[in-house]
């Protein structure tokens, strides 16, 4: 008998392993972007039913970090903002909102307020200014600078309360507002790859909007190549090899639109209320799609030598700053992820 066991185990090892097949899909439906899953599996079957459960996932954090639309079957980040009676009301929510907006208060810690998510009255301004610019280009105009100083003022992160315990939020001031278009996507995305390693998935791609965090590697072992977009052309600026690891790319050339013939992109400077100026495009390198999603914005309005040495005290941590020129600056381990 135990030669028969044995005989058995050695013979279903050494069967050969199912062939794994490359597939991808796409939404448009989820944090107003498109959504790109590539997997490797043993048929369409097995990667229909890792892709459906990813896109499930991504469908219940889209409707909880919802700034424009509340939903009748839960309390979300609409609902946050709203007022009652000229006032905010405590809010009870999903523990995983409670989790993002402390990792947020982390992150503006960490990046000197360069990543504050209460400044939506300022970027509401810019959000309605720059909506009707788009639709309107003849009549494309810049928030008031008188406005847009008041709106600077109901910006202090620390009148966002949050009770742990009872997973309420409080927006204490009545004119505060909050954004978290700079983190939530990665860090949803984030949530979503952790679960998917900890149940055994692996060989798989999740970009997002162009926040892209991959799951292993490919089926042979190889890291997958992700290419850095190059705002001037088809062109990529690097070529990536990740095994795990995360790349975000924050760029003024995504998101913007036109007055008077110059440009004003959606990454809006903290002191300023303005555009941030000098960068085309950051690009970070990192395990944490949100912790990407957070440095890629910051480093975008801090100053390069501010942000080399913010980059260069986290681990694991690497990042690429391309000038409006086109000049670009590495961190000391970003070539170890280039394609040789």
């Amino acid at each position: 008998m135990a030669v028969c066991v044995l005989l058995c185990g050695l013979l279903c090892s050494c069967a050969p392993q199912a062939k794994k097949n490359k597939y991808t899909t796409h939404s448009l439906d989820y944090f107003d972007t498109v959504a790109i899953i590539t997997g490797y599996e043993s048929s369409q079957k097995e990667f229909d039913a890792v892709a459906g459960e990813i896109l499930s996932q991504l469908a219940e954090y889209h409707k909880l970090y919802s700034i424009y639309h509340r939903f009748d079957e839960m309390e979300n980040l609409c609902t946050i903002n709203e007022l009652t009676d000229g006032a905010h009301r405590t809010v009870t929510v999903d523990r995983r909102i409670i989790d993002m907006l402390l990792y947020a208060k982390e992150m503006y810690a960490k990046t000197d307020g360069m990543l504050n998510v209460a400044m939506g009255s300022v970027l509401s301004l810019w959000h309605n200014y720059r909506t009707l610019g788009k639709d309107n280009p003849d009549t494309a105009a810049l928030p008031p600078a008188d406005r847009l100083r008041d709106a600077a003022k109901h910006t202090d992160i620390t009148k966002m309360i949050i009770d742990e315990e009872n997973c309420t939020v409080t927006l204490t001031d009545p004119l505060m507002k909050l954004d978290v278009g700079a983190i939530a996507k990665g860090y949803a995305v984030e949530r979503i790859a952790l679960k998917l390693e900890e149940s055994g998935v692996t060989g798989y791609v999740l970009n997002i909007g162009g926040n892209v965090r991959t799951i292993g590697t490919k089926p042979d072992g190889s890291p997958w190549l992700i290419g850095v977009e190059n705002a001037d052309s088809s062109d990529y600026l690097a070529y990536l090899q990740l095994s795990g690891q995360s790349v975000v790319t924050s760029g003024s050339y995504q998101r913007y639109y036109t007055v008077e013939g110059k440009r004003y992109h959606h990454i809006i400077h903290p002191d300023t209320q303005m555009p941030s100026e000098g960068y085309l495009s950051v690009s970070v390198v990192c395990k944490d799609s949100g912790l990407g999603d957070a440095l890629s914005t910051a480093l975008f309005c801090l100053r390069q030598d501010k942000g080399l040495a913010l980059v260069e005290s986290m681990p694991g941590v690497e990042a690429m700053w391309v000038t409006e020129n086109g000049a670009k600056t590495v961190s000391s381990g970003w070539s170890k992820y280039i394609k040789k």
